[in-house]
């Protein structure tokens, strides 16, 4: 009788921990759906639990804040698009299959779709909170060395600044597909990838 009676403590406990992981992630994911479509200042601590559809009051259990709820979110969004452009841009060996992947992941993006928007947002939101702030740049900063070693591969003679320049410039053509979905995209990709052509000696044209 006393084994079986200590064995329910541990069972309770596992439940009960399935339960707030759970709930944390449901609040986690409800806050990126939320920051995209009414945007960061708009999400009330009510709208976020109703989204999740957990009590209100666990939104302050799993986490500091409200805002802390909205930061680690947009920061697992961002971080989840950096990585899966980091694996993509990887793979290329050459300079028109590295044009292609690039086209490929910009195509995902086009400044109203969900991603762009919680980036975006939390773009905003980081001029405000030097910890979210710092939290982004070190992702930045992770992707464009990743992204760097790319165009290394490639045989530039500055994969730094090519890819500083390179990351400048695409963040600009995402911002502008939000406001003009005409803009050609194709001849700005067709004059970045001249850009990065390493010719056949290593160096650019």
């Amino acid at each position: 009788m006393s084994k079986a009676n200590d064995q329910i403590p541990s069972n309770s406990a596992g439940a009960s921990s399935e339960r707030g992981t759970s709930a944390r992630a449901k609040l986690l994911d409800a806050a990126t759906a939320l920051i995209g479509e009414v945007g960061w200042n708009a999400v009330s601590t009510r709208l976020l639990a109703d989204r999740a559809g957990v009590r209100s009051g666990l939104v302050h259990y799993h986490f500091d804040s409200l805002h802390d709820v909205l930061r680690l979110a947009a920061l697992s969004e961002m971080k989840r698009a950096l990585d899966q452009a980091t694996t993509a841009l990887a793979e290329q060996r050459d300079d028109n299959s590295f044009v292609d992947a690039m086209l490929n992941e910009l195509a995902e993006y086009d400044g109203t779709d969900p991603a762009s928007r919680v980036v975006i947002e939390a773009y905003l939101a980081a001029t405000r909170d030097p910890a979210l702030k710092e939290k982004m740049r070190d992702l930045m900063v992770d992707f464009r060395t990743a992204v760097s070693a790319s165009i290394a591969r490639l045989g530039h003679p500055d994969p730094d600044t090519a890819a500083v320049t390179l990351l400048a410039v695409l963040d600009g053509l995402i911002l502008h597909k939000g406001l003009d979905s005409h803009i050609p995209m194709h001849d700005a990709l067709a004059l970045i990838a001249a850009c990065l052509n390493t010719g056949e000696k290593g160096h650019t044209q």
